[in-house]
Protein backbone atom coordinates (compact mmCIF):
# COMPACT_ATOMS: atom_id res chain seq x y z
CA UNK A 1 0.00 0.00 0.00
CA UNK A 2 1.48 3.38 -0.95
CA UNK A 3 2.72 5.43 2.01
CA UNK A 4 0.96 8.48 0.55
CA UNK A 5 -2.39 6.78 1.16
CA UNK A 6 -1.51 5.81 4.72
CA UNK A 7 -0.58 9.39 5.47
CA UNK A 8 -3.89 10.73 4.15
CA UNK A 9 -6.21 8.58 6.27
CA UNK A 10 -7.35 9.76 9.68
CA UNK A 11 -9.08 7.56 12.24
CA UNK A 12 -11.51 9.50 14.46
CA UNK A 13 -12.86 7.91 17.64
CA UNK A 14 -15.97 9.73 18.86
CA UNK A 15 -16.95 9.42 22.54
CA UNK A 16 -14.90 6.28 23.04
CA UNK A 17 -15.20 5.40 26.74
CA UNK A 18 -12.95 2.41 27.30
CA UNK A 19 -9.21 3.10 27.32
CA UNK A 20 -8.55 -0.54 26.36
CA UNK A 21 -10.59 -0.04 23.19
CA UNK A 22 -8.76 3.18 22.36
CA UNK A 23 -5.47 1.37 22.84
CA UNK A 24 -6.63 -1.56 20.70
CA UNK A 25 -7.65 0.83 17.92
CA UNK A 26 -4.26 2.53 18.05
CA UNK A 27 -2.49 -0.84 17.97
CA UNK A 28 -4.47 -1.85 14.88
CA UNK A 29 -3.51 1.42 13.22
CA UNK A 30 0.15 0.75 13.88
CA UNK A 31 -0.16 -2.80 12.56
CA UNK A 32 -1.55 -1.60 9.22
CA UNK A 33 0.67 1.46 8.84
CA UNK A 34 -1.76 4.27 9.76
CA UNK A 35 -0.66 6.93 12.20
CA UNK A 36 -3.16 9.82 12.38
CA UNK A 37 -5.48 9.19 15.34
CA UNK A 38 -7.94 11.82 16.56
CA UNK A 39 -10.14 11.44 19.63
CA UNK A 40 -13.33 13.45 20.16
CA UNK A 41 -14.22 13.48 23.83
CA UNK A 42 -15.19 15.94 26.54
CA UNK A 43 -12.80 14.59 29.16
CA UNK A 44 -9.22 13.28 29.25
CA UNK A 45 -9.30 10.10 31.35
CA UNK A 46 -9.80 7.36 28.69
CA UNK A 47 -7.41 9.01 26.25
CA UNK A 48 -4.66 9.36 28.82
CA UNK A 49 -5.04 5.85 30.26
CA UNK A 50 -4.92 4.34 26.77
CA UNK A 51 -1.33 5.51 26.35
CA UNK A 52 -0.18 2.42 28.25
CA UNK A 53 -1.49 0.05 25.55
CA UNK A 54 1.12 -2.43 24.33
CA UNK A 55 2.66 -1.62 20.92
CA UNK A 56 0.38 1.41 20.48
CA UNK A 57 2.67 4.06 21.97
CA UNK A 58 3.82 5.78 18.72
CA UNK A 59 0.26 6.28 17.45
CA UNK A 60 -1.09 7.35 20.86
CA UNK A 61 1.71 9.81 21.55
CA UNK A 62 1.02 11.52 18.23
CA UNK A 63 -2.78 11.43 18.69
CA UNK A 64 -4.79 14.62 18.93
CA UNK A 65 -7.84 15.34 21.06
CA UNK A 66 -10.78 17.51 19.96
CA UNK A 67 -13.98 18.70 21.60
CA UNK A 68 -16.19 18.29 18.50
CA UNK A 69 -16.44 16.27 15.31
CA UNK A 70 -16.43 19.49 13.28
CA UNK A 71 -12.98 20.39 14.61
CA UNK A 72 -11.64 16.88 14.17
CA UNK A 73 -12.55 16.70 10.44
CA UNK A 74 -11.97 20.35 9.50
CA UNK A 75 -9.11 19.47 7.13
CA UNK A 76 -10.77 16.37 5.65
CA UNK A 77 -12.29 16.22 2.18
CA UNK A 78 -14.08 12.88 2.61
CA UNK A 79 -15.66 11.81 5.90
CA UNK A 80 -16.97 8.24 6.16
CA UNK A 81 -18.87 7.11 9.25
CA UNK A 82 -19.27 3.54 10.43
CA UNK A 83 -22.57 1.95 11.43
CA UNK A 84 -23.85 -1.43 12.55
CA UNK A 85 -27.13 -0.58 10.78
CA UNK A 86 -29.62 -2.15 13.20
CA UNK A 87 -33.12 -0.66 13.12
CA UNK A 88 -32.17 3.01 13.03
CA UNK A 89 -33.24 5.21 10.12
CA UNK A 90 -30.19 6.32 8.15
CA UNK A 91 -30.15 9.46 6.00
CA UNK A 92 -26.83 8.75 4.24
CA UNK A 93 -25.80 6.36 1.49
CA UNK A 94 -24.41 3.18 3.06
CA UNK A 95 -21.78 0.92 1.46
CA UNK A 96 -20.44 -2.39 2.62
CA UNK A 97 -16.81 -2.09 3.64
CA UNK A 98 -15.40 -3.55 0.42
CA UNK A 99 -17.23 -1.03 -1.77
CA UNK A 100 -16.44 1.92 0.50
CA UNK A 101 -12.68 1.43 0.11
CA UNK A 102 -12.43 2.55 -3.53
CA UNK A 103 -13.82 6.11 -3.09
CA UNK A 104 -11.58 6.53 -0.06
CA UNK A 105 -8.53 5.58 -2.15
CA UNK A 106 -9.72 7.95 -4.90
CA UNK A 107 -10.15 10.87 -2.50
CA UNK A 108 -6.65 10.35 -1.10
CA UNK A 109 -5.17 10.02 -4.61
CA UNK A 110 -6.70 13.42 -5.45
CA UNK A 111 -4.71 15.00 -2.61
CA UNK A 112 -7.47 15.08 -0.01
CA UNK A 113 -7.60 13.78 3.54
CA UNK A 114 -9.98 10.94 4.42
CA UNK A 115 -11.55 10.61 7.86
CA UNK A 116 -12.97 7.31 9.10
CA UNK A 117 -15.31 7.88 12.05
CA UNK A 118 -16.12 5.33 14.76
CA UNK A 119 -18.76 6.04 17.41
CA UNK A 120 -18.98 5.06 21.05
CA UNK A 121 -18.98 1.40 22.02
CA UNK A 122 -22.59 1.47 23.28
CA UNK A 123 -24.45 3.76 20.89
CA UNK A 124 -22.29 4.23 17.79
CA UNK A 125 -22.40 7.57 15.99
CA UNK A 126 -25.31 9.88 16.78
CA UNK A 127 -27.40 11.56 14.09
CA UNK A 128 -25.62 14.84 14.84
CA UNK A 129 -22.21 13.19 14.40
CA UNK A 130 -23.30 11.46 11.21
CA UNK A 131 -24.37 14.81 9.77
CA UNK A 132 -20.67 15.59 9.20
CA UNK A 133 -20.25 12.44 7.07
CA UNK A 134 -20.45 12.22 3.31
CA UNK A 135 -21.39 8.53 3.50
CA UNK A 136 -21.47 5.53 5.82
CA UNK A 137 -19.97 2.06 5.69
CA UNK A 138 -20.92 -1.13 7.45
CA UNK A 139 -19.05 -4.36 8.03
CA UNK A 140 -21.18 -7.23 6.65
CA UNK A 141 -22.09 -9.67 9.42
CA UNK A 142 -24.63 -12.45 9.78
CA UNK A 143 -28.19 -11.31 10.34
CA UNK A 144 -28.81 -10.79 14.04
CA UNK A 145 -25.12 -10.46 14.83
CA UNK A 146 -24.22 -7.95 17.54
CA UNK A 147 -22.12 -4.89 16.79
CA UNK A 148 -18.35 -5.34 16.77
CA UNK A 149 -16.01 -4.27 19.52
CA UNK A 150 -14.45 -0.88 18.71
CA UNK A 151 -10.90 -2.21 18.42
CA UNK A 152 -12.07 -5.06 16.18
CA UNK A 153 -14.05 -2.70 13.95
CA UNK A 154 -11.05 -0.43 13.47
CA UNK A 155 -8.81 -3.41 12.66
CA UNK A 156 -11.24 -4.89 10.10
CA UNK A 157 -11.78 -1.55 8.35
CA UNK A 158 -8.08 -0.72 8.18
CA UNK A 159 -7.25 -4.21 6.91
CA UNK A 160 -9.61 -3.64 3.98
CA UNK A 161 -8.08 -0.25 3.27
CA UNK A 162 -4.56 -1.66 3.55
CA UNK A 163 -5.12 -4.14 0.76
CA UNK A 164 -3.73 -3.35 -2.67
CA UNK A 165 -4.86 0.04 -3.96
CA UNK A 166 -7.21 -0.04 -6.96
CA UNK A 167 -5.41 -0.27 -10.33
CA UNK A 168 -4.60 2.94 -12.15
CA UNK A 169 -7.35 4.11 -14.50
CA UNK A 170 -7.09 6.07 -17.71
CA UNK A 171 -9.79 8.47 -16.56
CA UNK A 172 -8.85 12.00 -15.44
CA UNK A 173 -7.73 12.13 -11.80
CA UNK A 174 -10.55 12.79 -9.31
CA UNK A 175 -10.91 16.33 -8.07
CA UNK A 176 -10.10 17.36 -4.52
CA UNK A 177 -13.28 17.67 -2.48
CA UNK A 178 -13.86 20.68 -0.23
CA UNK A 179 -12.38 20.35 3.26
CA UNK A 180 -14.44 20.52 6.43
CA UNK A 181 -13.29 24.10 7.00
CA UNK A 182 -14.28 25.14 3.46
CA UNK A 183 -17.69 23.50 3.81
CA UNK A 184 -18.23 25.28 7.13
CA UNK A 185 -17.65 28.64 5.40
CA UNK A 186 -20.09 27.69 2.65
CA UNK A 187 -22.67 26.50 5.16
CA UNK A 188 -22.38 29.68 7.24
CA UNK A 189 -22.97 31.96 4.25
CA UNK A 190 -25.76 29.72 2.94
CA UNK A 191 -27.51 30.04 6.29
CA UNK A 192 -27.29 33.84 6.01
CA UNK A 193 -28.92 33.70 2.58
CA UNK A 194 -31.67 31.38 3.82
CA UNK A 195 -32.36 33.72 6.72
CA UNK A 196 -32.35 36.87 4.57
CA UNK A 197 -34.76 35.25 2.09
CA UNK A 198 -36.95 34.05 4.99
CA UNK A 199 -36.72 30.48 3.76
CA UNK A 200 -35.90 29.38 7.30
CA UNK A 201 -39.21 30.84 8.51
CA UNK A 202 -41.27 28.93 5.94
CA UNK A 203 -39.37 25.64 6.11
CA UNK A 204 -37.56 25.51 9.48
CA UNK A 205 -37.38 21.72 9.40
CA UNK A 206 -35.08 21.82 6.36
CA UNK A 207 -32.44 24.08 7.89
CA UNK A 208 -31.76 22.64 11.33
CA UNK A 209 -28.07 22.24 12.18
CA UNK A 210 -27.95 18.49 11.52
CA UNK A 211 -30.01 18.76 8.32
CA UNK A 212 -27.86 21.56 6.89
CA UNK A 213 -24.61 19.77 7.79
CA UNK A 214 -25.86 16.70 5.96
CA UNK A 215 -27.26 18.51 2.91
CA UNK A 216 -24.08 20.51 2.36
CA UNK A 217 -21.94 17.39 2.47
CA UNK A 218 -24.24 15.58 0.07
CA UNK A 219 -23.32 18.26 -2.48
CA UNK A 220 -19.73 16.92 -2.53
CA UNK A 221 -18.42 20.33 -3.57
CA UNK A 222 -14.94 20.31 -5.12
CA UNK A 223 -12.53 22.45 -3.13
CA UNK A 224 -11.78 24.71 -6.11
CA UNK A 225 -15.50 25.41 -6.54
CA UNK A 226 -16.17 26.54 -2.96
CA UNK A 227 -14.88 30.08 -3.48
CA UNK A 228 -17.01 30.42 -6.63
CA UNK A 229 -20.12 29.36 -4.71
CA UNK A 230 -19.23 31.77 -1.90
CA UNK A 231 -19.05 34.59 -4.45
CA UNK A 232 -22.46 33.64 -5.86
CA UNK A 233 -24.03 33.53 -2.41
CA UNK A 234 -22.53 36.91 -1.47
CA UNK A 235 -24.07 38.44 -4.59
CA UNK A 236 -27.46 36.88 -3.80
CA UNK A 237 -27.26 38.12 -0.22
CA UNK A 238 -26.34 41.65 -1.38
CA UNK A 239 -29.26 41.65 -3.83
CA UNK A 240 -31.73 40.49 -1.18
CA UNK A 241 -30.63 43.00 1.43
CA UNK A 242 -30.07 45.86 -1.00
CA UNK A 243 -27.13 48.27 -1.09
CA UNK A 244 -28.76 50.52 1.53
CA UNK A 245 -28.98 47.83 4.19
CA UNK A 246 -26.60 48.51 7.13
CA UNK A 247 -25.07 45.04 6.97
CA UNK A 248 -24.68 44.94 3.18
CA UNK A 249 -21.06 44.97 1.95
CA UNK A 250 -19.81 48.27 0.58
CA UNK A 251 -18.33 46.44 -2.37
CA UNK A 252 -20.61 43.64 -3.65
CA UNK A 253 -17.84 42.14 -5.81
CA UNK A 254 -18.61 38.40 -5.55
CA UNK A 255 -14.93 37.55 -5.85
CA UNK A 256 -13.98 39.36 -2.66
Amino acid sequence: MPAEFQNRVTVVLVRARNPLNIGAAARAMGNFGFSDLRVVNDYDVPFQEARSAVDAAPVLHAAQQFSSVAEAVADCTLVVGTTAMGERRLLHPVDVLRDAAMPMHAAAAAGGRVALLFGSEKTGLSAAEMSYCHSLLTVPMREGGISMNLGQAVAVCLYELAREAPPQRTLPPPVRQGSGEELQRFESLLREVLHASEYDRRFPGNVGDDALHRLVRHLTLPGDDVDIWLGMLRQVLWKIRGPEAPDSPANPNPNQ
